[in-house]
């Protein structure tokens, strides 16, 4: 059952009701007697239930031994060439091509 809050058009005063979703909305602030206003909720709270969340709990074991087909072996324990770092910087969008260009001439 959700929780629906409601907040009085006159004095202001909020709270919150315990309903079904089937029952009828309050219509009357429990201290003025006024009119009030049904407020959007936040939604349902969030449950976690089992062992873990962990990426590899929602796998299937398929998955995982297509996966490590997939990844590269590691080649430190044999003498083969390390690759060099890659740069960092990003490739220059054409805006700055055409900026350069215009400096140049």
């Amino acid at each position: 059952m959700p929780t629906y809050e409601y907040e009085c058009t006159r004095c202001g005063h909020r709270f919150e009701r315990f309903q079904n979703m089937t029952d009828a909305p309050v219509k009357r602030c429990e201290k003025c007697r006024c009119k009030v206003k049904r407020l959007l909720g936040t939604g349902a709270g969030l449950i976690f239930k089992g062992s873990g969340f962990y990426l590899t709990d929602y796998r299937s074991s398929g998955y995982a031994e297509a996966a490590k087909k997939d990844k590269p072996e590691s080649s430190s324990s044999s003498g083969d060439k390390k690759e060099a770092p890659k740069s960092e910087v990003a490739p220059k969008t054409k805006a700055e091509n055409s900026t350069e260009k215009k400096k140049k001439t």
